[in-house]
C-alpha cells in the first residue's frame, strides 16, 4: 500500500508540474482572491528557498529519505501508518526526481512550485509531505503501533515456516 500510494503521488505531482510549466511568463492566476493563486516558480532550495546554494546537499537528503522510508515501510502493518509513510515517500521521491533531472542539471535541479498560498509557494508533493508528517506525528502521539504486535509477527513466521 505504501508503494502504490507513493507511486500514485509521484505521477500526480509530476503531471501537475508539467501542467504548471504552461504558466511560464503569465501573471499569477487568482483561484481564491490573493489567498490561493497559481504562480510558477523554480525553487533551488529547501522550504522557503532556504539553502539555495546547497541544492546538491538537498538531493542527498531526499535520496536518504527515500531509502529510509522505503526500509521502514517494510515493517508497516497499520493502514494509517501506510498512508502516512506513502505520502512521505511519494513526496520525497518526486522531489528527488526534480533534483536529479530538472534544470540546471543533475543533482542540482530546481523543484517546480506553483500553488501560491499567501507567503508560501509549493506543489502537490509539499502538501503530501505535510499531511504525511502530521499523520505520523498524530499516530506516534496516540501510540498507534506501526507494525503487527510481536505475538502476531511470531505466529505469522511459524505459519510461513510450515
Amino acid at each position: 500500500m505504501v508503494l502504490v500510494l507513493a507511486a500514485g503521488l509521484v505521477a500526480v505531482d509530476q503531471l501537475t508540474k508539467w501542467w504548471a510549466e504552461g504558466l511560464a511568463g503569465r501573471a499569477p492566476i487568482n483561484v481564491i482572491g490573493e489567498l490561493l493563486r497559481l504562480r510558477l516558480t523554480y525553487n533551488p532550495g529547501a522550504a522557503f528557498s532556504i539553502g539555495t546554494e546547497y541544492t546538491w546537499v538537498l538531493t542527498l537528503f531526499a535520496a536518504a529519505a527515500v531509502v529510509a522510508i522505503g526500509l521502514l515501510a517494510r515493517r508497516v502493518a497499520s493502514r494509517a501508518w501506510a498512508v502516512g509513510l506513502g505520502l512521505m515517500l511519494g513526496g520525497a521521491a518526486t522531489h528527488l526526481l526534480d533534483r536529479l533531472f530538472r534544470e540546471p542539471g543533475f543533482a542540482r535541479g530546481h523543484v517546480v512550485d506553483f500553488i501560491d498560498y499567501g507567503p508560501f509557494v509549493g506543489n502537490v508533493a509539499d502538501i503530501a509531505l505535510v499531511v504525511g508528517v502530521a499523520l505520523i506525528f498524530v499516530l506516534s502521539v496516540r501510540n498507534v503501533p506501526m507494525g503487527a504486535p510481536a505475538a502476531e509477527t511470531a505466529a505469522a513466521r511459524s505459519d510461513d515456516a510450515s
